[in-house]
């Protein structure tokens, strides 16, 4: 569930830097607008995953494996 939720994570950071960067939104140009259907369970998803990996600050085992 962690890689998951960190590659969606990863796939949000690059769609909002191409959106502040070049104004292009790469999620919006592949799946038919922002307000598609699969567009916005695509943001939902990013955004649920960002969430969760909020829960990578809160955790041992995540210090753990960093050191």
């Amino acid at each position: 569930m962690d890689m998951i939720a960190l590659i969606l994570s990863v796939i949000g950071c690059i769609n909002w830097g191409l959106v502040g960067l070049f104004r292009f939104d790469l999620v919006a140009w592949l799946f038919g607008g922002a307000g598609s259907v699969i567009s916005r369970v695509i943001y939902t998803l990013v955004g649920l995953a960002g969430l969760w990996c909020v829960t990578f600050f809160f955790r041992k085992a995540a210090f753990r494996d960093a050191e």
